[in-house]
C-alpha cells in the first residue's frame, strides 16, 4: 500500500473513533454535569473536525500539476495540518480551560459517576485502537530512529497529527477519570474543574508542538542531513563528476523532495556526454532518495 494510502487509513480510523466518542462524551456530560467530561467532549469534537481537515488536505495534495501549481499541491497536507493545530488550540484547549475555570467559580454537583466511567473506559479502548493504526504507520516510517527524533524529522504531518491527538486523548481521558475519582472520594467538584483545566493545557501544548513542526515544512524545510549526505555521496560516485557545489533541497510534500545540485564535470565532454552524465546523476540521486521528484542539475565543465 502506498504511504499516502496508509496515512489516509490512519486518519479515517481516527475520524470514525472520535465521532463515536464525541457523541458518548456529550451524553455522559449531559447526564452527569461533569466539566471534565464536557472538556473531553470538546476535545473529541475538535479531533473529529481535525480529521476532516486532514482528509481534505490529503485529497487535494494528490491533484496533478498545473500551470498555477507547477510543483503540485503536496504542501496542502502541511497547510491543513497547521490549521488542525490552530483548531486544536482554540476548539479544544481554550474551551476546556474556560469550562474548567467556570466550574471552579461556580461549583456544581456531579452525578451518575458510573455512566462517566463507562464512557471513559469505552473511549480509552476506541482511542487505543485508533492510536494503534497511527503508530503502525509511524513506526514503519521511522525504522530504528528514536521516538523524539522521529517526531521532529517526520514529513508526514497527517500521521503526526493523529499520533499526537490520540496520545493526548488517552492522557486526557486518564486526567478526566482521575478528576472524577477525586470528586467521588472528596465529595467536592473542585477536582472536576481542575481536570478540565489540565486537559485544556495538555491540548494547548500538543497544538503548539504540532504547529511548530508543521510550520517548518510549510515554509520550505530541507531534506534531512542524512539524506543530503547520501545525495552528495551518490553524486560523487558518478564518473566524470569532479566536485559538488551547492546542494539545495525542499520538501514539496510527505513523499516528494525537490533537489537542486551544482556539479563540476570533467573537461572535454561533449554536449551529449554531459547530458548522459546528468542523467546518471539523477538516477544516482533517486537511488538513495526515492522521494526525489524534480531534480535540477547545474553542470560546469572544468
Amino acid at each position: 500500500m502506498p504511504p499516502m494510502a496508509d496515512s489516509r487509513a490512519a486518519v479515517i480510523a481516527a475520524l470514525l473513533g472520535n465521532t463515536v466518542i464525541a457523541i458518548a462524551k456529550f451524553f455522559a456530560a449531559l447526564i452527569t454535569g461533569s466539566a471534565g467530561m464536557l472538556a473531553e467532549a470538546f476535545h473529541s469534537v475538535a479531533d473529529t473536525g481535525n480529521q476532516l481537515l486532514l482528509l481534505r488536505g490529503l485529497a487535494v495534495s494528490r491533484r496533478g500539476r498545473s500551470v498555477e501549481h507547477p510543483f503540485g499541491r503536496g504542501k496542502e497536507v502541511y497547510f491543513w495540518s497547521f490549521m488542525v493545530a490552530v483548531m486544536l488550540f482554540v476548539g479544544g484547549g481554550a474551551l476546556a480551560v474556560q469550562r474548567g475555570i467556570y466550574a471552579l467559580r461556580h461549583p456544581h454537583e456531579v452525578t451518575n459517576f458510573v455512566a462517566s466511567f463507562v464512557v471513559l473506559a469505552i473511549a480509552v479502548v476506541l482511542e487505543s485502537l485508533s492510536l494503534r493504526v497511527a503508530r503502525r504507520e509511524f513506526n514503519r516510517e521511522r525504522g530504528s530512529r528514536r521516538l523524539w527524533r522521529s517526531l521532529h524529522s517526520t514529513k508526514d504531518t497527517s500521521v503526526l497529527v493523529v499520533l499526537l491527538e490520540d496520545s493526548a486523548a488517552i492522557i486526557g481521558l486518564v486526567i478526566a477519570g482521575a478528576g472524577l475519582m477525586l470528586t467521588v472520594l472528596t465529595d467536592t467538584a473542585v477536582w472536576d474543574g481542575v481536570a478540565s483545566i489540565l486537559i485544556g493545557i495538555l491540548l494547548g501544548l500538543v497544538a503548539v508542538l504540532l504547529a511548530s513542526e508543521t510550520k517548518e515544512l510549510l515554509v520550505g524545510e530541507a531534506a534531512t542531513r542524512a539524506d543530503r549526505s547520501a545525495i552528495r555521496a551518490a553524486v560523487l560516485s558518478v564518473g566524470d563528476v569532479e566536485a559538488i557545489g551547492r546542494l539545495l533541497t525542499m520538501h514539496l510534500g510527505p513523499q516528494e523532495v525537490l533537489v537542486n545540485v551544482e556539479v563540476d564535470l570533467q573537461g572535454g565532454l561533449t554536449g551529449e556526454e554531459a547530458t548522459a552524465v546528468v542523467r546518471q546523476i539523477e538516477d544516482a540521486i533517486r537511488g538513495v532518495l526515492p522521494e526525489a521528484g524534480d531534480i535540477f542539475v547545474e553542470s560546469v565543465h572544468v
